[in-house]
């Protein structure tokens, strides 16, 4: 018997050698025939720790890995750009730390 594959988007690699997978498809409601979207989310196997948030993959069935992960990462179709500019470099205005004194604890004293 053939393993299930699946492709997807990579939402989450905080974790070591684990990335999560979102996976969507479409169903027909059974009464009102509308299409609607279901998504779910896998834990996939990363090996090299290669996927990176936003990336497009393919993941496979395999033995269980642990609790909640039994596929791996077989491929990454497509990689997500990430943009290297910073909000200094679009003129964007940086955020201002707010003051740590408190006025009202200096006139107790």
């Amino acid at each position: 018997m053939a393993r299930k594959r699946r492709v997807g988007f990579a939402v989450a690699d905080a974790r070591h050698k684990t990335v999560s997978v979102r996976v969507e498809r479409t169903v027909r409601h059974p009464l009102y025939k509308k299409i609607m979207r279901r998504r779910k989310r896998f834990l996939a196997h990363d090996e090299l720790n290669d996927c990176k948030i936003g990336d497009r993959v393919v993941i496979e069935e395999c033995r269980p890995l642990s609790k909640r992960k039994s596929w791996r990462v077989v491929e990454i179709l497509e990689r997500r750009e990430v943009a290297e500019i910073q909000p200094q470099e679009i003129g964007a205005p940086l955020l201002q730390e707010p003051a740590t004194s408190v006025a009202g604890s200096e006139d107790s004293e």
